[in-house]
């Protein structure tokens, strides 16, 4: 298996107490650290393609890209819009062979966010991709903040929405450097007891590593989302490959010494999951 929905990874995760990680990507060299990554650790994975991702490349390609890499790995990939924020967005991407679509929602009123993510979803179902939606807006360190999911609120969205996924905002933020945040428990709790839909945690890197683990293998969070962390393991090497010889200019040459580096704070990622050895 290769090319996969999030509905073919996400329920064996609730199901076997783990969680995949969702990998935001920024480029062909952290994605294809991840894809290898994931195949280094028979795990499935989730490749994702955030707004700054899509400034930088467009979506027929990034989809290109995706798509060759989830091909030539053993082990299940998911090729997904994250944060996508109008119907048109969601519907190149799904033009563009993305197999995930994640229509953010968040910051409208319960009735129209329900709306407008029910759409979407309809949408991806009706050609047998999957839909990830987002209730209770979940902020960024040093910007906008976070509006705590509300368990009943989340039951209604899951319901009407129809979506495969529900990211809720239980003290994640995004953009976070440190693992010195940690998630209201008690509020997962409060929400998962309303709704068997898999659930979804944005903003990963600053959840501690140890309570990573404990949700994955005791509640119902499926997907955790990480990019700062892995950004800044890519910035790392790139400068050590720079600042070891200022003389060297080929790019190609400089961007390779970043894969084992990336490729390996990926594979840490996975275990910390427990997503090893799951594909």
């Amino acid at each position: 298996m290769s090319v996969a929905t999030l509905s073919d990874v996400l329920a064996p995760a609730v199901e076997g107490g783990y969680a995949v990680p969702g990998l935001v990507c920024l480029g062909w060299e952290d994605m294809r650290a991840y894809a290898m990554a994931a195949e280094a650790e028979r795990a499935p994975v989730i490749l994702q393609a955030g707004p700054s991702c899509r400034a930088h490349t467009p979506l027929p390609v990034l989809g290109a890209m995706m798509r060759n890499l989830a091909e030539s790995v053993a082990v299940p990939v998911v090729i997904h819009l994250d944060h996508g924020y109008t119907f048109e967005e969601c519907q190149q991407a799904l033009e563009a062979g993305f197999t995930s679509l994640m229509y953010d929602g968040s910051r409208q009123p319960l009735a129209q966010n329900i709306a407008e993510t029910a759409r979407v979803a309809a949408l991806a179902h009706g050609a047998g991709i999957s839909c990830e939606g987002e209730i209770g807006f979940v902020g960024y360190a040093d910007g906008e903040g976070s509006a705590g999911t509300d368990p009943d609120e989340a039951a209604r969205f899951a319901t009407e929405s129809g979506v495969d996924a529900m990211a809720i905002s239980v003290g994640n933020v995004h953009l976070q450097r440190d693992h010195e945040g940690g998630l209201d428990e008690a509020r997962i709790r409060a929400i998962e007891a309303l709704t068997a839909t898999p659930l979804v945690i944005h903003g990963g890197s600053g959840v501690p590593v140890a309570q990573r683990l404990h949700l994955a293998q005791t509640s119902r969070i499926a997907k955790v989302n990480i990019g700062t962390e892995l950004r800044m393991a890519f910035g790392a090497a790139l400068r050590a490959a720079i600042a070891a010889d200022p003389d060297r200019f080929d790019r190609v040459a400089i961007l390779k010494e970043t894969h084992a580096p990336v490729m390996e704070a990926a594979r840490a990622v996975i275990r910390g999951l427990g997503a090893s050895g799951k594909a």
